[in-house]
C-alpha cells in the first residue's frame, strides 16, 4: 500500500469525523454512532471503500485511542472525587457486572443453551465501551453526579469484568474436562501485569512531568507516558484498560506540582477516537447478524435487563436517589472491542465452537454498540431534565 493512499485515507476519515460531529450537533444523534454506521457503510460490509490494508491498522488504532481513554477515566477517580461518590462507583459497577452475569447465564441456560456458551457468554456480556460512554457523556455537557458517578463506573467495571470472564472461562474448561489453569493464569497475567505496569509508570509520571517546564506537563510527556503504558501492557499480555487507568489515577492523587496532567491529552484524542470508531465499524461483519438466532435475542434481551436490574440494585445498595438507580444501568449499554476481545480468548479456549462464539460476540456487539450510545444519551438527558424540574 503507497503512502499516498495511506495518507488519503487517513485525511478522508478525520474530515469524516468533522463532518459527523457537525451532523450530531444538529441532529442529536451521538457521534459516536455516526462514526460507527459510517464505518459499516464504507468497510466490508458496505461499499468496501476502505482499502484492505486499513483493516490491519484497527488493533493499533484500538490500543492508541483506549489507552488516552482509560487514562482520562483514571484521572478523574481522585482522592475527592471517590471520598463523594467512591460507594456508588463500586456499588454500581459490581452490581452491573455481577448481576448480568448471572442474568444472562442462567437465562440462556433455562432456554437451554449448551452450559459452557452460558459461561462464555455471561463473562462476555460484562464487557462496556469506556470510549463511547466517555464520549456520550463529553457531548452531553452534563457535569453532575450522575455523570461523574457514570464515568467512575466504565473507569472500574471493566476490572471486574475481566475477573468474572476468567473464572466463568476456568469453570467452563473444568466443565469440558480441561485444566482450567490456562484461564486462570491468563486472568491473572492480565491484571497483575496492568497493576505492574501502572505503578511502575505511574509514580515516576506523577514526580516528573511537568517539571523540565513549569506548569502543566506537555504534550509530548502525556503522549510519551500513555503510549509506553500501552506498549509495555501489551509486551507483558497485560491488560492496557487497567494500566493506563491505573496510570491516570496514581498522577491525579499522587503529582503535587501541577493539576491538570490530562489537559493535552483531552486536546488531541478526538482525531484517534474517529479513526478508533470507523475502523470498529469497518471490522463489524453485518453478515453475523442473522446467525445469531434465538440465543442472540436472548442474550441481548438478558443483558439490557441485566445492565438496569444491576444498575438499580448497587445504586440502591449505595443509597443513590431512586432516580439515578433507574438510569444508571440502561446508561452502562455501549459494548465494543473488549467484549470483541473476551470472544477471541474464548474462541482460542473452545476451538470447535469457536465460529459460533465470535459470530454471537461480533453480531450482537453491532447493536449494542449502535444503540447503546443513543440509550446512554437518552438516560443523561433524563437525569438532567429531572435535575432541572
Amino acid at each position: 500500500m503507497s503512502d499516498s493512499i495511506i495518507l488519503i485515507t487517513i485525511g478522508a476519515l478525520l474530515l469524516v469525523g468533522m463532518v459527523m460531529d457537525a451532523v450530531g450537533r444538529r441532529t442529536r444523534l451521538p457521534r459516536v454512532t455516526l462514526l460507527v454506521l459510517f464505518g459499516i457503510f464504507a468497510g466490508p460490509s458496505g461499499l468496501n471503500l476502505l482499502p484492505a490494508a486499513a483493516k490491519g491498522w484497527y488493533p493499533l488504532v484500538t490500543v492508541m485511542a483506549l489507552v488516552m481513554v482509560a487514562f482520562l477515566l483514571g484521572g478523574r477517580l481522585t482522592r475527592q472525587m471517590l471520598s463523594e461518590n467512591g460507594g456508588p462507583i463500586m456499588f454500581v459497577s459490581a452490581g452491573a457486572v455481577l448481576v448480568t452475569a448471572a442474568l444472562v447465564g442462567v437465562g440462556l441456560w433455562l432456554i437451554g443453551v449448551d452450559p459452557i456458551m452460558c459461561l462464555i457468554l455471561a463473562g462476555i456480556s460484562t464487557a462496556t465501551d469506556p470510549a463511547a460512554t466517555q464520549d456520550v457523556v463529553g457531548r452531553s455537557g452534563a457535569k453532575g453526579p450522575f455523570s461523574r458517578i457514570l464515568l467512575g463506573v466504565v473507569a472500574i467495571d471493566d476490572a471486574w469484568g475481566l475477573v468474572v470472564f476468567s473464572l466463568l472461562l476456568a469453570l467452563g474448561q473444568a466443565i469440558s474436562g480441561e485444566s482450567p489453569t490456562f484461564a486462570l493464569l491468563a486472568g491473572i497475567q492480565e491484571l497483575g501485569g496492568a497493576v505492574l505496569v501502572g505503578v511502575a509508570i505511574g509514580f515516576p509520571a506523577a514526580y516528573l512531568t511537568g517539571r523540565l517546564k513549569p506548569g502543566e506537563p506537555s504534550q509530548v510527556e502525556v503522549l510519551g507516558v500513555v503510549f509506553l503504558c500501552g506498549g509495555l501492557s501489551l509486551a507483558l499480555g497485560a491488560s492496557f484498560l487497567l494500566a493506563a487507568m491505573l496510570t491516570g489515577l496514581i498522577i491525579a492523587n499522587f503529582a503535587q506540582h501541577h493539576t491538570r496532567a490530562f489537559h493535552e491529552i483531552e486536546n488531541i484524542e478526538w482525531p484517534f477516537m474517529v479513526l478508533f470508531f470507523v475502523l470498529a465499524g469497518a471490522s463489524l461483519e453485518l453478515a453475523a447478524l442473522p446467525t445469531i438466532g434465538v440465543i442472540g435475542v436472548g442474550y441481548v434481551v438478558l443483558r439490557f435487563v441485566g445492565r438496569i436490574a444491576g444498575g438499580w440494585l448497587g445504586g440502591r445498595a449505595s443509597g443513590l436517589s431512586p432516580h439515578y438507580c433507574r438510569w444508571i444501568g440502561l446508561a452502562l449499554m455501549p459494548q465494543a472491542g473488549v467484549a470483541l476481545g473476551m470472544a477471541l480468548v474464548a474462541s482460542h479456549a473452545f476451538p470447535e465452537m469457536g465460529d459460533e462464539i465470535l459470530a454471537m460476540a461480533i453480531g450482537t456487539t453491532i447493536l449494542f454498540e449502535l444503540g447503546g450510545p443513543l440509550i446512554t444519551q437518552g438516560a443523561l438527558a433524563n437525569v438532567d431534565r429531572n435535575n432541572k424540574d
